[in-house]
């Protein structure tokens, strides 16, 4: 019998971005940089629509309700609609002052909503943007959505270079065309940090090596934009954090995320999905079970404080 690996991580290890911003906005009181905050909140925000009349009510946040966050950082480079290769579902809850935190594998093979087909979960994006995803991450984990956070990662380097670079530790030594990655704490720039986190093939852990990868860069830079010396820098991490993110959460909802929810921001535990690799005409495809499937649905539910059918 399967049995699921769990790591109590450190928060700030985790949410990348999306907390980073509110962390900054909640321990930051100048003008300039309140200011920035709300320009760049105002820049990140595309609704989405088709889902309005589904969102939370913005008083649920200030109810301390829980909620749930889909975050997808998306590779979209020029000539290529993109695809999110990064998927993590966040689940928070306030009452038992916890995150739960979920890494969809890319090649988990679901129904895509919407396209009537099977396919890899990431191509839910490829063939209709964020709200496709949502949908589809609702139905595998029959749970809701109530907000999303899309992270560009082709101008994730942006990011990188205005906090000034970003260290990490590298397990792997390994090469990727005119970039080398020995093994020990490296220093890395933006592209290199984008080449860095993109690598999988000669990764003997394959996807999930790299979303290790993906968590260590937004750690690094999380450290970094948080640093009393890169106070001076933040109206530009801002800017270029509003020009690569996008959410359909409002300025007023980040501040009661900060305001209501910091607790349950300090006690982080992560779920893993276990699958088995298949080939299907000459394909890779991750495999769930329906009884892990229903595993991780009941997990996810019971944090969300929903009725889990029998």
């Amino acid at each position: 019998m399967r049995t699921r690996k769990r790591r109590r991580l450190n928060w700030r290890n985790i949410i990348g971005l999306f907390l980073f911003i509110l962390l900054i906005a909640g321990g930051i009181y100048g003008f300039t940089v309140y200011h920035s905050f709300n320009k760049a909140a105002a820049t990140m925000h595309e609704p989405l629509e088709d889902k309005q009349s589904k969102k939370k009510q913005p008083e649920a946040l200030e109810k301390k309700e829980p909620f749930s966050v889909l975050m997808l950082g998306v590779d979209e480079r020029e000539g290529d609609s993109g695809r999110s290769d990064t998927m993590i579902v966040l689940t928070v809850n306030p009452n038992n002052n916890s995150v739960k935190m979920l890494s969809i594998p890319r090649d988990t093979m679901t129904e895509i909503v919407g396209k009537g087909t099977e396919d890899k979960i990431n191509h839910a994006y490829a063939f209709g943007g964020v709200s496709m995803a949502v949908d589809t991450v609702e139905e595998f984990l029959d749970i809701p959505i109530d907000y999303y956070v899309k992270i560009n990662m082709e101008g994730f380097k942006d990011i990188v270079d205005t906090v000034g670079g970003i260290n990490v530790e590298n397990d792997l030594a390994f090469e990727v065309e005119e970039f080398n990655f020995p093994a020990g704490k490296i220093h890395l720039n933006g592209e290199e940090a984008l080449t860095f986190i993109r690598m999988r093939y000669d990764d003997p852990n394959g996807d999930f090596g790299r979303q290790e990868r993906q968590r260590q860069v937004i750690q690094a830079v999380i450290k970094e934009g948080a640093s009393i010396s890169s106070l001076s820098k933040a109206p530009d991490i801002f800017q270029a954090i509003g020009s690569n993110v996008k959410t359909n959460l409002t300025f007023e909802e980040m501040i009661n995320i900060q305001k209501n929810y910091k607790e349950a921001g300090k006690n982080i535990e992560q779920l893993t999905i276990q699958l088995e690799g298949k080939m299907i005409e000459n394909i890779y495809y991750g495999i769930v079970t329906i009884a892990e499937q229903q595993r991780i649905q009941d997990e996810l539910k019971s944090q969300l404080e929903m009725n889990i059918d029998s």
